[in-house]
């Protein structure tokens, strides 16, 4: 038995050898081919991003030249109510420009189409737009840090000057940000060399290797630079570089079959994985604060679930959710993290109770009867009152028996509860849903929070949502602010509370209830939400 056992561990050994060898070399072959196409792919991608960033910086100075000149045609030239009403309608249809104004002898600005002007400024270079033009380029600085780039000229026979404003920031084209930095650093000068700008991050590591490409606009002389790294390009072509290993792979475990006769195990079940995470407790809540903008109080927050794995690795929600809603996980998961708030949060919270905590509750969900007594279950004997909690269901999320929702929202409603519309706007059923379904609170998605201030049509529908919603007796609270500009902008429009990065991202546990210990106002939230102090744009947590 010993020299059958000896021989076939040789067996099994030159086997494994023979495969590693025979599917190595196809491996080594194709790494070599990939990586040609990543250096080729980048490189062409890089030049292609510099010329739309050259042609987008090109558009928005034709657009505001335009409008100059349809206004010197029409003789602005001062202050008086006309002049300013024609520079209003010409804001009005040139979307890049912020702000139209007169400017006096000595650059001074008299006048403009906004009732209220943008913060003082600082002329940071001043130089002709063209080699022979009659248009002059200025770099401005706002106070408040925000480059702007002003394009100027002679607003007729007199020594007053008209004067166009665009952010800098529109020059570029806009590269995704959401909980990942930049990938794509684009720097931007004029024609002499004057910085207008840098958008994104600078790659710190260059070990292993950029794309480089440089763009030069002929029309005004802008000079475009794009930096991005070499990684970014490769994980760009994770789903092919996955092919190649998944084919070598399987011709390795083909041989080693041939040569060992032993069957290979199958991959493990993702369903099973999330069923086995659930049971070990892997699925934590995250806080996202909802602030009050006109006070700067903190109202609640909203739970997120995030999966730490055994190894430390946190999993964002993009990639299991959808796993737990086809596999109808989604309750248990759902129902888990309500009471790991409930053990990790609820004293703070119920000892605060103007405080809201918002879960996220597929629309699935709404479409079972009994899920009215989990909810009631789930907080009973809790510190946390079912008045402060709030149900979101997204837009996204279709419902098909729209008298059933109805029915369990009422009943969750004759609980306390208060119901949420998420990512209002981004779907087809927004309006059917706010009037069908007698929601509390509509929450405006990012998306058009992104485009207030800079896209009139967006603004547009953000105004009418307000407003149906307040004639509708709702609240209703902005996602994803990122800064304040957009802060003020949601101000003007009527909406009240607001959550984002400007204010803090999703905290972990310990870190809210450092928060909500740092704010020390226990006794008076009777009165109304906790005070949050609000430092350079973050909630000041200890």
């Amino acid at each position: 038995m010993s020299l059958f056992v000896r021989a076939f561990t040789r067996q099994n050994i030159i086997a494994i050898a023979v495969g590693v060898l025979v599917a190595g070399t196809p491996l080594i072959a194709f790494n070599f081919w990939l990586s040609g196409v990543i250096d080729r792919q980048g490189q062409e991608e890089a030049d292609n991003s510099a010329k739309r960033a050259v042609a987008l910086a090109d558009g928005r100075v034709s657009q505001a030249v335009s409008m100059l000149e349809r206004l010197v045609a029409l003789n602005v030239d001062a202050c008086n109510p006309g002049h300013i009403e024609a520079m209003q309608q010409a804001a009005f249809v040139t979307p890049p420009v912020k702000e139209i104004a007169i400017l006096g002898p000595g650059g001074e600005t008299l006048c403009s189409n906004r009732s209220t002007g943008l913060s003082q400024r600082r002329v940071l270079s001043s130089e002709p737009l063209t080699v022979m033009g009659i248009f002059s380029l200025d770099i401005v600085q706002i106070i408040d840090g925000q480059r702007m780039v002003r394009l100027r000229r002679s607003a007729g026979a007199g020594p007053n000057e008209l004067a166009a404003l665009v952010p800098a920031i529109l020059f570029v084209p806009q590269v995704s940000h959401l909980d990942e930095p930049l990938s794509v650093y684009v720097q931007i000068e004029t024609r002499e060399g004057a910085s207008i700008g840098e958008f994104g991050r600078r790659p710190a590591d260059r070990s292993g290797g950029l794309f480089v490409a440089a763009q030069r606009s002929e029309k005004y002389g802008f000079t475009v630079g794009i930096m991005t790294p070499r990684t970014g390009a490769m994980a760009g072509q994770s789903d092919l570089k996955w092919l190649g290993l998944f084919i070598t792979g399987i011709l390795m475990i083909v041989l080693a079959v041939l040569g060992m006769f032993m069957p290979k195990r199958r991959s493990d079940n993702p369903v099973a994985e999330l069923e086995r995470a659930l049971v070990a407790g892997e699925f934590v809540p995250y806080y996202q604060p909802i602030v009050d903008i006109r006070s700067g109080q903190l109202r609640g927050a909203e739970v997120l679930v995030r999966w730490r794995k055994g190894d430390g690795t946190l999993v964002l929600p993009g990639v299991f959710i959808p796993l737990a809603e086809s596999s109808g996980l989604i309750r248990a998961m759902t129902f888990d993290l309500m009471r790991r708030v409930c053990v990790e949060a609820g004293t703070a919270i119920g000892l605060r109770p103007a405080l809201k905590i918002s879960f996220n509750f597929a629309g699935m969900l709404f479409s079972d009867e009994t899920i009215v007594k989990d909810v009631r279950s789930t907080f009973a004997g809790t510190p946390i009152k079912l008045s402060q909690v709030v149900l979101e269901v997204t837009e996204r999320d279709p419902i098909e028996n729209f008298t059933l929702t109805r029915q369990v929202i009422a009943a969750l409603q004759g609980l306390g509860v208060r119901i949420a519309i998420d990512d209002v706007g981004t779907g087809h059923s927004g309006l059917s849903y706010m009037l069908k379904l007698g929601v509390d609170i509509i929450k405006i998605d990012k998306m058009f929070v992104d485009a207030i201030g800079t896209d009139r049509n967006s603004t547009t529908i953000v105004e009418t949502l307000v407003d149906l919603a307040h004639n509708m007796r709702m609240d209703v609270v902005a996602e994803g602010v990122e800064n304040f500009e957009q802060v003020m902008h949601l101000r003007e429009l009527g909406i009240r509370s607001a959550q984002g990065y400007v204010f803090a991202p999703p905290l972990p546990g310990s870190a809210f209830l450092q928060l909500l210990e740092a704010m020390d106002t226990l006794g008076s939230e009777s009165e109304g939400p906790a005070s949050v102090p609000l430092i350079n744009g973050s909630i000041a947590a200890a």
